[in-house]
């Protein structure tokens, strides 16, 4: 006979190191079953998006840096794209090809945050982390040679780049694009057949693709349930129409499927990288301040521009009233829609789930209280 407990509410966060950043969920258990989830959003908002209405157009790069903090170049690109487009710019060639460079480097390591952090919230002690931020490591060190930072890089421009990659940052990429290929095989020996992973993700947190795109969930998660839906190839931009990429997809659309299918991403974001750095040519790589100069002032008007993030759809709508700054910018961020059913995939599940359904979502707070 089942025995029904007395249910319980607990308060986890917004300090819990589990928590992947100030987030704080109220939950309530029979005994280890939840039975009930509250979302708490709110610690950590810095009012980016009204801050931009001071800052002028280039200066608005480095808010979108701090958002979501793990994939900066991304946040970089998706909103460039949006002043380009606003301010009518056409992009140097080299430019491109080198954002495009930095942006799959970047969804690579965000990725490789997601699956360090999530075998770390499975319990297993350090190790598969340690070998993801490892290889996140060599990636920083290249951001470095790129702009001179690792993390909020800045280094995207109207019309291109910041500055020209130095001969000494090709050398290294190629050693990584070498290697790179062995050390995720090493990572999944540890950890896509492993039998203990198998048990604690495999159907646990399911999530159909109809209830993903009515909360208008996208990216890995989206694609986990089944759902072929990647704005590089639905909505290309930049040169993604020219190089050649695969969308994994899965539909189990549980734990396991999130986890392998940012597995399957991150190989090839390596072949997009190879091909950018084969199709490259010398050139300029933003254009001429007389062409486009440092004080951007667009005509009145708005655009929306979206892109790929690591997390998801991530787009800029921008609002110009022809000054030096953004009239209105508004962030469609992917971990905040993302977080959208946590409480229909965290509600039946064990307490020990939790946490590994809630790090197999990959928010980033930062992106979520802009």
């Amino acid at each position: 006979m089942a025995i029904r407990s007395e249910p319980i509410t607990i308060n986890l966060g917004p300090q819990h190191p589990s928590t992947h950043g100030v987030f704080r969920m109220r939950v309530t258990f029979d005994g280890e079953t939840i039975i009930d989830v509250e979302p708490i959003f709110g610690y950590l908002h810095r009012g980016s998006e009204k801050l931009a209405e001071e800052r002028t157009y280039t200066q608005v790069v480095t808010l979108t840096d701090r958002m979501d903090y793990v994939s900066s170049m991304l946040n970089n690109q998706g909103y460039i794209l949006a002043v380009e487009k606003l301010c009518d710019i056409n992009p140097k060639p080299r430019g491109v090809w080198l954002r495009m460079i930095a942006s799959e480097l970047q969804r690579i390591a965000s990725h490789l945050v997601a699956i360090g952090f999530l075998i770390q919230d499975l319990g297993a002690w350090g190790t598969p982390l340690t070998y993801a931020m490892r290889e996140r490591e060599k990636i920083l060190q290249m951001f470095e040679m790129l702009c001179g930072a690792r993390i909020t890089n800045s280094y995207l421009r109207p019309g291109g780049v910041f500055m020209d990659a130095p001969s000494v940052f090709w050398d290294v990429l190629d050693s990584f694009i070498a290697s790179f290929p062995k050390s995720i095989d090493e990572l999944e020996k540890l950890i896509t057949s492993n039998e203990i992973i198998f048990s604690r993700t495999k159907g646990v947190a399911v999530l159909s693709s109809k209830d993903a795109i009515d909360a208008s969930i996208t990216g890995p998660i989206l694609r986990s349930t089944g759902v072929d839906w990647d704005l590089r190839k639905r909505d290309s931009y930049d040169y993604y129409d020219d190089v050649e990429f695969d969308i994994p997809i899965h539909e189990a659309g549980d734990n396991y499927a999130r986890y392998l299918l940012r597995v399957q991403e991150i190989r090839e974001s390596l072949k997009i990288v190879e091909q950018c750095k084969k199709n490259i040519q010398p050139g300029l790589v933003r254009p001429h301040h007389d062409e486009v100069p440092d004080l951007l002032k667009p005509p009145s008007g708005d655009c929306y521009v979206a892109i790929e993030g690591s997390k998801g759809e991530l787009g800029f709508y921008l609002v110009s009233d022809g000054s030096i700054a953004p009239y209105r910018w508004h962030v469609r961020s992917s971990s905040l829609i993302n977080l959208t059913l946590l409480k229909d995939m965290l509600v039946g599940t064990l307490f020990g789930d939790l946490f590994v359904t809630f790090g197999s979502i990959d928010i980033n707070m930062g992106e979520v209280d802009r």
